[in-house]
């Protein structure tokens, strides 16, 4: 086991003073060491240390780190100090009480927020190798690092006293900048710097909204199918969430199944997960609503700069009059997940409720990051990513949709695609979702059951297929082995789909 290093003090019980030093020290330690405080591996303080904490004398500490010695709890030589033994006797294991060891308590009914019985967890992040055809996940391996590296390096040689102060509750200033310059050339969203708050992504700009447009009982409006993530947030806070179906054309405006919607959530760009891009009659009736109605939208536009076909979409917002759109994205797609760096564009009347709610829950996102982005977009290195990626994904589209006409024909059609990361193949024959990705995980490949997305009922099965991720060789041998494992399933009769959740 490697070694923890020591170096804090160490918390004892108070010292009776009838009992002599030695025996509370060793009495205490072997309590600690018991009690878990002091795990196996874990360093003691130095004997200097502990004379200098408790006031005793270095024989005294001797003495009983002596003895622990002699029983087991403890080894260590000269030069090297003094650890908690790798594994403890035996006896250890039945003297926890008359050690004096802290028995945990009964567990009690707590009194907790009603919030906090709505809230649900996230779905965990699964860390594992990339294989076809895993969606959501951008190809991580062509990030260029060493140039990131560079960039990091170069601003922690400049640090001063700023970035390790902070920033404000908006976010680093240049960055929100370089984001507002972005998001008006490449997405046409009309927005100053002082209206973009940096953010941990999606999911947080999402939970700053429901924060400060709902209370509990209000009504929201989801797409359906759509983002199991925002449906989290809505539960959370306790909103009445509304189903919005969607068809070729995006989300479909009714207005009488909308009546009292403070809020609606949409992905215009590439619908979440169909993938269908809202048309423009669409995008200005919904916009004619909110305004008639005083309804916010928030619009999603989380991977919307890889388009492979068409000309790019510009963004609900920016065709906006009326201040009712509220704009989110994120960089986890288009540079790495980890990096939990996104951007809010809310209204400019919003801007002073959003930074009084942000500066109360999280002051702002980590600096040195946010100053490491700034770089990287100001010095070009993101537009070429984004090109380079673009053309990368393109390519890995292409081979997909061709593997998928030689080997899947008659069992899963791909739909059109002009965006994103993923597709969605329709499955035919009968061809139960939950089935084939149970049967495709059988055959090392990795899919998503479409019905996951879905509240209501679905009208065609399906599963989503990832691509970006996927080398064009695992796309190829992927597409054969999906093959393999839907044949099977053809002839048998559908079988009822489960209700589940999905998140991206």
């Amino acid at each position: 086991m490697a070694k923890r290093p020591g170096g804090f003090g160490l918390a004892l019980p108070a010292r009776d003073p009838a009992a002599p030093a030695y025996r509370w020290l060793y009495g205490a330690l072997r309590a600690a060491i018991l009690d878990g405080q002091l795990r196996p591996g874990a360093r003691l303080p130095s004997t200097r240390d502990l004379a200098v904490q408790y006031h005793l004398a270095r024989g005294t500490i001797v003495a009983a780190f002596a003895q622990l010695t002699a029983e087991g709890y403890v080894d260590g030589t000269v030069g090297s100090g003094t650890y908690v033994s790798a594994v403890l006797p035996d006896a250890l294991l039945h003297v926890d009480a008359r050690a004096g060891a802290r028995t945990a308590p009964r567990p009690r009914a707590r009194h907790l927020s009603r919030y906090a019985g709505r809230v649900r967890p996230f779905p965990p992040l699964e860390i594992r190798p990339s294989r076809a055809f895993r969606p959501n996940v951008p190809a991580l391996d062509q990030f260029p690092m060493a140039l990131w590296t560079q960039l990091a390096a170069r601003r922690l040689r400049r640090a001063s006293t700023s970035l390790l102060l902070g920033c404000d509750g908006l976010g680093y200033p240049p960055l929100r900048a370089a984001v507002a310059d972005y998001l008006a050339t490449s997405r046409g969203v009309s927005c100053h710097p002082d209206q973009v708050f940096i953010v941990a992504g999606v999911q947080e700009a999402l939970d700053l909204v429901a924060r400060l447009l709902l209370d509990p009982g209000d009504r929201v409006a989801l797409e359906d199918p759509g983002y199991m993530g925002a449906k989290i947030i809505f539960d959370a806070a306790g909103a009445r969430v509304l189903p919005v179906p969607v068809d070729d054309e995006g989300a479909i405006l009714r207005p009488s199944s909308l009546r009292g919607a403070r809020l609606v959530y949409l992905t215009p760009a590439h619908q979440c997960p169909l993938g269908v891009v809202t048309s423009l009659p669409r995008r200005l009736a919904w916009l004619e609503w909110a305004q008639s109605t005083g309804a916010f939208l928030f619009e999603d536009d989380y991977d919307s700069e890889y388009r492979y076909s068409g000309r790019p979409i510009p963004a609900l917002q920016g065709l906006d009059r009326g201040g009712q759109v509220i704009f989110a994205g994120s960089f986890s797609k288009v540079l790495f997940p980890s990096l939990r760096l996104g951007y809010l564009v809310v209204p400019p009347d919003l801007v002073d409720p959003f930074t009084a709610a942000r500066t109360q829950i999280h002051r702002h996102r980590p600096l040195l990051e946010q100053t490491i982005l700034s770089d990287f977009i100001t010095e070009g290195h993101f537009g070429r990513h984004l090109r380079r990626m673009r053309q990368l994904y393109a390519e890995r589209l292409s081979v997909l949709l061709e593997g998928a006409q030689q080997h899947l024909a008659g069992l899963l059609e791909l739909s059109p695609i002009e965006a994103g990361l993923q597709t969605i193949g329709y499955l035919a024959g009968g061809i139960s979702g939950v089935a084939a990705a149970e049967s495709a995980r059988a055959g090392g490949v990795e899919v998503t059951a479409l019905h996951r997305y879905y509240r209501s009922p679905m009208p065609r099965d399906g599963l989503i297929l990832g691509f970006a991720t996927i080398p064009p060789r695992d796309i190829r041998r992927g597409v054969v082995d999906l093959a393999h494992a839907l044949t099977p399933l053809a002839s048998r009769p559908r079988a009822r789909r489960p209700r589940g959740n999905a998140s991206r």
